[in-house]
């Protein structure tokens, strides 16, 4: 790939909450090779890229997408043929990576082989880390079926592993099962559905979902492939399930009390707000299909998702930065942003997309900073962040290049 030498940038990332005027920043192949605030001697053959009156940042990261969420309808999904869904999966992924994600967590849908085509170049898109299918009970928020439907009844868990975002699991021995099952298939990490959800058609808001034991089988698999369980929860009770069941990160977290961020800060669990998609659903959720079950449940909890984020910061809990967007919604992502700002400041919105979503995906020595030897996920903003959040949002405008390890997808530095 060669070196790239960015002359003359304005540096910010999760580090310090002031810019850094003046720099120089070397990429050879696929890592950051130095950074320096005096001049840098180029290498034989690099591109120079002139930064001055730009601003040079670390490549965002969402901690919650799902990228084969093509319609607001998620029942609909297992009509659609799979090599079509793949297709208008990665049409969604280039999107997102043009807006300056270079790296998204999928929290239930995309697999090892979707993760392993953006490795090789074969879809263009942000590294991926995969969930896998997502667990869920009978009648949990990854069951789609409507309460008409009449079941067959189910003997196993992979009978029910076939569906495009989430399968089913009953009893400690399924779950431990279908567990390992997606942990072999290639899952970075599992997603555990605990709590009642919107898309899903007969599950309310209030629910619990899973036994504390059968919660407790998955995280220790979890924990057996050195990796981590993170889950769907709105309510302080079903918050504190988990908590207690040894996962991770909670994901929504719309209705969480001090108790529950309490222990959340006691465990070093983190907790990924998606408020941008409760104001989008609720804005465009009717026109585009979304049932009126849905829309009456977004309704529960659309406005406690800021007071979410301010108890957990206050709490001392780590707020990670997620979208959980569906459908032709994704193109809210990055309306995020100004959200979290509102709370947490713009330096606090900018760490939670760069370094803490790196902690959450275990890779905070690779990725989420400005730092040599890090891989060079970098993006070229217009504007400075710190003073103008706005400059991250809409579908990536004052964002004219992107690149991610090392390779530049989008360049725009010419036309501007």
């Amino acid at each position: 790939m060669g070196s790239i030498l960015f002359r003359n940038a304005t540096l910010v990332d999760g580090t310090v909450d002031e810019a850094r005027e003046g720099f120089d920043v070397l990429v050879e192949d696929d890592r950051i090779k130095e950074i320096s605030d005096k001049p840098l001697t180029a290498p034989s053959g690099a591109q120079e890229i002139d930064l001055k009156g730009k601003t040079l940042m670390p490549g965002l990261i969402d901690a919650h997408v799902h990228v084969k969420a093509t319609m607001l309808n998620l029942g609909r999904l297992n009509d659609v043929p799979v090599t079509y869904l793949i297709a208008s999966a990665a049409q969604i992924m280039k999107a997102m990576l043009m807006r300056g994600f270079t790296s998204v967590r999928d929290a239930a849908g995309a697999d090892r082989g979707m993760a392993d085509a953006v490795d090789h170049n074969l879809i263009v898109g942000p590294r991926l880390f995969v969930s896998g299918l997502a667990l869920s009970q009978t009648g949990g928020h990854c069951d789609f079926r409507a309460p008409t439907e009449v079941s067959t009844v189910i003997t196993c868990a992979c009978q029910v592993s076939a569906q495009q975002l989430g399968r089913i699991a009953d009893g400690v021995d399924e779950c431990r099962r279908a567990a390992r099952d997606e942990l072999r298939k290639g899952a970075h990490q599992l997603k555990i559905m605990a709590g009642g959800g919107v898309a899903s058609p007969t599950d309310p808001i209030q629910n619990t979902q899973y036994s504390v034991d059968e919660m407790c089988a998955i995280v220790e698999e979890c924990d057996a492939w050195h990796t981590y369980a993170t889950a769907h929860a709105y309510t302080p009770h079903a918050i504190k399930r988990v908590v207690e069941c040894g996962v991770r990160c909670v994901e929504h977290g719309n209705l969480i009390d001090e108790e529950a961020a309490n222990l959340m800060a006691e465990n070093d669990v983190y907790h990924v707000p998606t408020s941008i998609t409760y104001f989008a659903m609720n804005k465009h959720g009717a026109d585009f299909g979304m049932p009126e079950v849905s829309m009456q449940k977004l309704g529960e909890i659309v406005d406690a998702g800021m007071r979410a984020v301010e108890i957990s910061r206050n709490a001392g809990v780590k707020i990670g930065h997620g979208s959980d967007l569906l459908g032709p919604l994704h193109k809210y992502q990055s309306d995020e942003f100004s959200l979290k700002a509102s709370v947490m400041g713009n330096h606090g919105a900018i760490k939670s997309a760069t370094m803490t979503n790196a902690e959450i995906l275990r890779q905070d020595t690779e990725l989420g900073q400005l730092k040599a030897g890090f891989k060079a996920d970098l993006i070229v903003v217009d504007g400075n962040p710190l003073d103008d959040i706005g400059v991250l949002e809409g579908d990536g405008a004052h964002i004219p290049l992107v690149m991610r390890d090392g390779m530049i997808f989008k360049d725009e530095m010419a036309a501007a």
